[in-house]
């Protein structure tokens, strides 16, 4: 039942906080002090938080349900009802209602739920660090692309040049947002698309010359480290999965018997609705992956993870475990990678093996188009991609045993 008045004002303190709940998520907690304050839990992007409404008697009661159906209005609108107040209280210590700073943040917390957390989190550090100290305080309507020029040249100064386009994308979006809301006329940004050198896309160094992989491979088998992180580094190029998604691997995504990894979609790295609604990513184990998981399975089998952490408790292997395995081997991070082996599988089991580039790339779990843009669904030519691995598993065998395997010949007769 909902709160009446009387009932606030005659809940008498306990030895411990105690709440009296009201609707629609709204609350009063009781101190032992016999402090009264509203409060209101609601779910933001998956997550239970709770915003303060007031003190009692100060905050009335129906003061507090106002102010709850007004978090609640926003709620409907995809905001954070948390993150604008924050906002707001930012706009009041600046003077500034629609300042870049305020106005950022009230995009942010709008549209930071489609994104992953990760990648929301990053847009924010970004717009703290790049941007809030030099013109967070402007008002979006006063800002001139010189301002936000400014800001760009100090990043690429530091020769960060892709973060420098990167801040200039999260400007532009905050600046249309504005636009949108009323609060500016256009998005100056845009006029400093050719403003800023290009960006230098450095890959991730990978092994692709069959001597060579070969000579890695044997290193690997020699690699005297431990049980887990051995293992790690035959499985790696086995899987043709990221490091993260291999280091988080759970024993209950494994099926031995069927030689089938199913990596769950919230792992995988896609756009927040592929994470949340997207099918799970298939992986056909080679008789090679089997083999060495089944030793595994004997020493971490009881344990939640594949590769459990070396320090205990429940956690998995740590991100730099088989980076600093690859340094004490001898190799850099200009000659390979864990994360190479992506590209090592991409390039030469199309040109080596003679598989088709299609069957890689969905394997690689990347989308992959037919010539009417449709994109194929991950879990089909699941046949072929079991082909795929197997070969592949042998193919690295004759490497490591020193074959020279010969590139493949397409018959174009």
């Amino acid at each position: 039942m909902a709160l009446t008045d009387t009932a606030a004002r005659n809940a008498a303190p306990k030895a411990s906080p105690y709440r009296l709940g009201d609707s629609a998520g709204m609350y009063l907690e009781v101190q032992p002090a016999g402090s009264k304050y509203w409060r209101l839990r609601y779910r933001f992007a998956g997550k239970q938080k709770t915003l303060a409404l007031g003190v009692y008697p100060e905050t009335t009661l129906k003061q507090a349900r106002e102010r709850r159906d007004d978090a609640r209005q926003l709620l409907g609108q995809g905001i954070d009802p948390g993150a604008a107040r924050k906002a707001q209280k930012q706009a009041q210590q600046t003077g500034a209602a629609n300042s870049f700073e305020v106005v950022a943040r009230e995009w942010w917390a709008k549209f930071a739920p489609t994104l992953s957390e990760s990648h929301a989190a990053r847009n924010l550090r970004r717009l703290e660090k790049h941007t809030f100290p030099y013109i967070g305080t402007c008002p979006v309507a006063d800002l001139a692309p010189a301002d936000v020029l400014n800001v760009l040249q100090r990043i690429e100064k530091t020769g960060h040049i892709e973060t420098a386009h990167r801040v200039r994308v999260l400007v532009g979006q905050v600046m249309r947002f504005a636009v949108s809301t009323g609060r500016a006329q256009r998005d100056v940004a845009a006029d400093l698309r050719d403003a800023l050198p290009p960006a230098q896309v450095k890959h991730h160094a990978a092994v692709t010359e069959p001597v060579a992989l070969g000579a890695l491979l044997r290193t690997i088998d020699g690699y005297n480290g431990t049980a887990t992180v051995n293992a790690a580094l035959r499985l790696a190029p086995l899987l043709f999965q990221r490091p993260g998604e291999l280091r988080q691997a759970e024993w209950t995504e494994f099926d031995l018997d069927a030689a089938m990894w199913t990596v769950p979609a919230e792992r995988m790295k896609r756009k927040k609705a592929g994470k949340e609604n997207g099918p799970d990513h298939l992986v056909p184990l080679s008789r090679q992956a089997v083999e060495i998981l089944r030793g595994l399975y004997l020493l971490t089998g009881r344990g939640r993870f594949v590769f459990p952490s070396l320090r205990g408790g429940d956690r998995c292997m740590s991100d730099m475990a088989m980076s600093a395995a690859f340094k004490r081997m001898g190799y850099t991070a200009d000659e390979a990678l864990p994360h190479g082996w992506r590209a090592t599988a991409r390039t030469l089991a199309v040109e080596a093996l003679g598989i088709p580039a299609e069957v890689v790339e969905l394997q690689l779990s990347h989308e992959v188009r037919d010539s009417l843009g449709r994109a194929y669904n991950r879990t089909q030519w699941l046949d072929a991609r079991r082909e795929l691995m197997q070969k592949w598993g042998d193919y690295l065998d004759q490497l490591k045993a020193g074959a020279t395997v010969l590139p493949f010949a397409p018959n174009t007769q």
